[in-house]
């Protein structure tokens, strides 16, 4: 296959020819579409990230398809489409894999840095970490969620998680009940795509609380 390889950090990426990838005993050998370009991939390439493997493929906005997978994997098929995010692997038995804070994870692994990318024709990847995906976006539209997204969506749902904590609680919200719209808005180069998904979300919250004299105050920022 032909793949986009650093081989020494501060240099450019070499093309180069390189064996298909054999997937490990939960990996999927995947057909790449798309890889988006991220800044973290900047940082890996230019030498800011030093703890990676080298050489390396970069690349960690992966939208691929599924070309084979080994026994021990379920619930995929050949060419069900999937995405592959910057988390690549996480070892499930740290005290934050058992609390679901996995992307704090002890002996994660990330792809493009750790972990081969996406800079290339195939790429392995661990099951638990190809994320199918909906048929309405294209290959080149899907790319930038497998980085923005879910960092976006675990702040969101949080936020959803306390509003109706407090809803069954009895306790009036409103807007600034939560952190969640500053700490979104803080998503650098991804905010436009963080803000929107941050209005079809958190709105569909508020809607629930119409009766509340603030409901259209609340909700008129997150609108437009």
């Amino acid at each position: 296959m032909e793949a986009m390889v650093l081989q020494t950090r501060g240099a450019p990426l070499e093309l180069a020819q390189l064996p298909l990838p054999a997937p490990g005993p939960e990996q999927l050998l995947l057909r790449v579409h798309a890889c988006g370009v991220c800044r973290t991939d900047f940082h890996v390439v230019d030498g800011d990230l030093t703890q990676g493997k080298l050489p390396v493929i970069p690349g960690h906005e992966v939208v691929a398809s599924v070309v084979s997978c080994r026994s021990a994997v379920s619930g995929y098929a050949s060419g069900d489409r999937v995405g592959v995010p910057w988390l690549g692997y996480t070892c499930g038995v740290c005290e934050y894999c058992v609390r679901g804070q996995e992307n704090l994870c002890e002996n994660a692994r990330f792809t493009g840095y750790d972990l081969d990318g996406g800079y290339a024709e195939y790429i392995v990847a661990h099951q638990r970490y190809c994320l199918p995906l909906p048929p309405e976006y294209g290959d080149a539209s899907a790319a930038p969620f497998l980085c923005a997204g879910p960092p976006v969506l675990r702040i969101v749902h949080r936020a959803i998680a306390g509003f109706l904590l407090k809803e069954e609680a009895g306790l009036k919200r409103c807007a600034g009940d939560t952190g969640a719209v500053t700490l979104i808005q803080r998503f650098g180069s991804a905010a436009n795509l963080n803000i929107h998904l941050h209005c079809l979300v958190l709105d569909g919250v508020y809607r629930r609380t119409e009766r509340e004299p603030d409901f259209q105050e609340a909700r008129a920022p997150h609108s437009r």
